[in-house]
């Protein structure tokens, strides 16, 4: 809880020792540093927001509905209050404290997100498509359903009602699929 609430840089050991009723040797019995304490901490959280791995998420009557509905998933979690916290330490703190983005990307849910997607696309699409290209368009699915809601979340403009979340994703999928002159999903 302190990392979301003060940041990294603002946390000291000395306060997660006292606050769990520890001394600082027993904090470094359990861990190396502050680092891998933080590494334990988000990967908890990651698990508590990825959703379950059977893959039902994968899916569907088509591509489009099975990205519809990674689209709610994956909106649900973003902008969960526990997602938007780590967010903000992210965002705030990763130019002073590097460290933080190693951990995030090692514990993050990204990468696998970005590869089943991947594997959504190389297995639906009616063209055969380099591994590459179907990685990169599932980095540009993830931006294009997160971005604007989660940075409106965290207070950079008017956080999103839920049928405006919805709404987001049914046209962030549309936009991913047809284009922006593909003519569906425009409101």
């Amino acid at each position: 809880a302190f990392f979301l609430t003060q940041g990294y840089g603002a946390t000291s050991i000395e306060a997660i020792a006292q606050a769990a009723g520890i001394s600082k040797r027993t904090f470094y019995h359990r861990f190396k540093d502050k680092e891998a304490l933080f590494a334990a901490v988000v990967h908890q959280l990651v698990s508590r927001l990825r959703p379950p791995q059977d893959g039902q998420l994968f899916v569907g009557k088509s591509r489009e509905d099975i990205l519809q509905g990674l689209a709610r998933v994956i909106l649900q979690a973003a902008l969960r209050p526990e997602a938007l916290a780590l967010h903000r330490i992210m965002v705030g703190e990763a130019i002073r404290f590097p460290e933080l983005a190693k951990v995030m990307h090692a514990q993050g849910a990204r990468l696998e997100a970005v590869r089943r997607i991947a594997d959504l696309l190389q297995r639906t699409s009616p063209k055969k498509m380099q591994r590459r290209a179907t990685e990169f368009a599932a980095e540009q699915f993830l931006e294009l359903v997160v971005a604007v809601p989660q940075r409106r979340a965290i207070g950079l403009g008017t956080p999103m009602t839920p049928a405006e979340i919805t709404r987001w994703g049914k046209q962030a999928v549309a936009t991913f699929l047809h284009g922006f002159d593909g003519g569906e999903g425009h409101a």
